[in-house]
């Protein structure tokens, strides 16, 4: 009985804080300036994640400033009036926690992962440089070099990258989601004082923000340190409205080829214009997402199968959908040949059997299996503090809901079979497609 108990005691300990819809406990307010909050409680270890996501990417940039979003996300860790040039992250450092920053099309965020007795702390640091920022032409000079490099290493000596650009540019014939978000080189070369603070003072505000904290905290003292430190900033009045140029209707396919000698593994890559998950309206993205599943989620996936173990024509085949995002997606298959296979009888082999998948229709053995790995892996994901706070933090700066984030998990279990095909049959359109070859030098286009 003694052991029962014990047993039962540290089961519940080991289980998250939970609302009655057996959810993550959150909680949502807004400060008077503007700015959300969003606490979600798990208190089975004294850590806490804090997470400041700001509604801006670089998507959002002025043409002719591309890069802009992630060389201020670089600039952030410059001084204030009273922080040294890193001495925020030697705080975190010294308080036992780690801390960094992302830039993506839609959002930047800036997190500190740290003991629960060091959030005021974080709010205090976080807070100075929202608004507070100090910079001088060395720190310009410098990161900007930083950033040249980090190009440099990152895409210019990777044929994949430099693919994968070229794929997203000819994907987007007027939004911004076809420009890099670490900027065109000729564009990041010109990057100036004047392109940071201007997109800094713009943007970096509380009533453009989300804090969103994660793990051993209370939400009423999360709000009063919240109050305390962001609450008596200024919003920025004459913050613009988020309006981006969109794309117009897509009606003839495209196709490009990449040819760099450095390519170690020449494939064929394809990207459909996709819809988005949109607030209070994501079955078709669900139905997308579990099409990808379905079709190249994993080496037992309908492509594989085909592809790889029956026909022996592919070493790898994908397929992908990246359904977070405040603008329409993409949904990307992606067919590695084997060797001695040709990238055309590649990619008329994707041909082939995208429609063979379409016609036979989804086995309802292989979407029911899906459907159970991902009710274990949301499961898992429970135990993930950081996990938890990129995967709220990504919705609500793209456009949707805590109600969506936490919808999303039953939407995929109620897809059925025949959403999957018709999102198939409505998304895979010729007309909306990019169709990419990465191949060396030496090696023919037929």
């Amino acid at each position: 009985m003694v052991r029962a108990l014990a047993l039962t005691a540290a089961l519940m300990a080991a289980t998250p804080l939970m609302a009655e819809d057996g959810h993550e406990a959150v909680t949502t307010f807004t400060l008077d300036n503007g700015m959300d909050v969003v606490v979600v409680e798990d208190h089975r270890a004294p850590v806490v994640q804090h997470m400041v996501w700001y509604r801006a990417g670089s998507a959002d940039e002025p043409i002719g400033s591309s890069g802009v979003a992630h060389f201020l996300e670089h600039l952030l860790f410059k001084g204030t009036d009273t922080l040294a040039p890193g001495e925020l992250s030697a705080t975190v450092a010294a308080n036992g926690g780690n801390d960094n920053a992302f830039t993506s099309y839609d959002y930047t965020a800036y997190f500190q992962r740290v003991a629960a007795d060091r959030l005021a702390l974080m709010m205090q640091m976080e807070s100075d440089r929202m608004r507070n920022l100090r910079l001088t032409e060395k720190d310009i000079a410098t990161e900007r070099d930083v950033i040249l490099e980090e190009r440099n290493q990152r895409t210019e000596n990777n044929p994949r990258a430099l693919f994968g650009e070229q794929m997203s540019a000819a994907q987007y014939l007027n939004h911004r989601y076809g420009v890099p978000v670490i900027g065109w080189m000729h564009e990041m070369e010109t990057l100036d004082m004047d392109d940071a603070l201007s997109f800094y003072q713009t943007h970096y505000a509380p009533n453009n923000a989300i804090l969103v904290v994660t793990g051993d905290v209370d939400p009423a003292e999360v709000r009063d340190l919240a109050e305390e430190y962001y609450g008596v900033l200024p919003a920025n009045e004459n913050l613009p409205e988020r309006v981006r140029s969109q794309e117009p209707p897509q009606t003839a396919a495209r196709r490009l080829t990449f040819k760099d000698p450095r390519v170690a593994q020449p494939y064929v890559q394809r990207s459909y214009l996709a819809p988005e998950r949109d607030p209070g309206a994501q079955q078709k993205a669900a139905a997308l997402y579990l099409l990808a599943e379905l079709l190249g989620g994993s080496t037992t996936s309908y492509m594989n199968e085909k592809l790889q173990l029956e026909q022996e024509l592919a070493v790898y085949a994908g397929a992908f959908y990246r359904g977070v995002s405040l603008d329409d997606t993409t949904f990307d298959l992606i067919v590695v040949p084997a060797q001695g296979v040709s990238l055309q009888e590649a990619e008329d082999a994707m041909d082939q059997t995208i429609a063979d998948f379409i016609a036979e229709g989804v086995n309802p053995d292989d979407l029911e299996r899906i459907k159970m790995q991902l009710r274990a892996s949301q499961v898992y994901a429970r135990d993930n503090v950081d996990g938890i706070g990129n995967r709220y933090g990504r919705a609500l700066t793209s456009g949707l809901t805590v109600q969506d984030v936490q919808a999303w998990p039953d939407i995929l279990q109620a897809v059925t079979a025949d959403e999957i095909i018709a999102a198939a049959r409505e998304v895979l359109q010729p007309e909306t497609s990019v169709t990419g070859w990465l191949m060396r030098d030496d090696e023919v286009t037929q």
